[in-house]
């Protein structure tokens, strides 16, 4: 799969004008060279692609790189690169703009003088979009442990519990059922607190007739999951119980509705939509939801601003949520992968309001 990712690359690398692309953003490094290290640089030209990392990762390198040139260094990369003249015949080099910063951008402009540097942006991205069959595997598999947690999960929450432990055991869970490691710190939002969209887990304690939210994920192969269920403690409020069917509402409705194809801004209207029947959309603060792989948030952006088009073979999130100041919030999110006439669910944890006994 390398060969065909380095080949869309250099097509679009030739349409730019572009004589070599620098690859600082270690998702991207990952992408096309399959290092999972936390130092590394993949420079891709017409002709070559090389990697270069430190004698850390000489040996994770050697069964994780492949179809590219290794360098092992104990200099900076840049300066190695420069030093093996690895831009030797380029006139212009792209480098990722949005993850270099100035002081990066003088080091390479140091370091290669005679070379034209252009920031661009979405490159390595707009290819990784689509995803192969490896990566939907590995996607399905993070799902499935994403399940599995929240089964778990559900047998251990009781009142009087903090949010802090429902996410330490939500970090255990992980583990336990195989994930390399959690995706992201997992969100806990009980009560009032529901109504931060991303709110922090804290030393509050899950009481009686109150939601909580709880949004987290797991990483296999460095692909990720993404999944969020609200509960009740005993008996929630008849406002917030309306709020829960509202979401739900939306939530069917987008998954119905998500195809290849269609504006991603057409999606995130769908979902809007059934909001504004219940005469909630005023609540619902965030965009309905956000590419997934390796980045828990990345292209595209499924919202009312996007521009996007969306495309099969791309997973995405669907997450519509209410949230109400002073009383809580409802969240319910469930990633897909999408195909020409409908979208393929890859968590299937029930989206019932679960009721834990008070």
């Amino acid at each position: 799969m390398t060969n065909n990712r380095i080949r869309k690359l250099r097509a679009r690398m030739k349409e730019l004008s572009l004589d070599a692309l620098l690859v600082t953003a270690l998702p991207n490094v990952r992408y096309l060279t399959g290092f999972s290290g936390s130092n590394g640089l993949a420079i891709v030209t017409a002709r070559r692609a090389d990697f270069l990392t430190d004698s850390r990762y000489r040996l994770q390198s050697a069964r994780e790189v492949n179809r590219f040139t290794r360098r092992i260094t104990s200099r900076s990369l840049i300066d190695e690169a420069a030093s093996s003249r690895l831009l030797k015949g380029c006139a212009t080099a792209g480098f990722e703009s949005e993850g270099v910063s100035y002081g990066e951008f003088r080091r390479l402009r140091k370091a290669f003088p005679r070379v034209s540097l252009r920031p661009v942006t979405d490159i390595v991205e707009n290819i990784a979009i689509v995803k192969d069959r490896q990566e939907i595997a590995h996607l399905v598999r993070a799902g499935k442990i994403a399940d599995r947690v929240f089964h778990d999960l559900i047998g251990t929450i009781r009142p009087g519990m903090t949010e802090l432990e429902v996410a330490a055991e939500i970090a255990w869970l992980i583990r336990s059922h195989g994930a390399e490691k959690e995706a992201f710190d997992a969100i806990v939002a009980s009560g009032p607190r529901g109504a931060l969209p991303h709110a922090r887990p804290t030393s509050r304690k899950l009481r009686a007739g109150e939601f909580v939210t709880i949004d987290f994920g797991a990483t296999v192969g460095g692909y990720s999951s993404d999944m969020t269920r609200t509960i009740a403690i005993g008996r929630p409020p008849a406002r917030l119980s309306a709020a829960y069917a509202a979401v739900r509402d939306a939530h069917g409705a987008a998954l119905r509705a998500a195809r290849a194809g269609m504006k991603a801004r057409e999606l995130d209207a769908v979902a809007r939509s059934r909001l504004a029947a219940h005469g909630l959309e005023k609540y619902f603060t965030h965009s309905l939801g956000h590419g997934l792989g390796l980045r828990v948030h990345e292209r595209p952006r499924v919202s009312a601003l996007s521009k996007e088009t969306l495309r099969a073979g791309s997973v995405i999130t669907i997450e519509p949520g209410v949230y109400i100041p002073g009383l809580g919030g409802v969240r319910i999110e469930d990633a897909v992968v999408l195909g020409r006439r409908a979208a393929r669910l890859l968590t299937s944890s029930s989206r019932d309001l679960l009721t834990i006994p008070a």
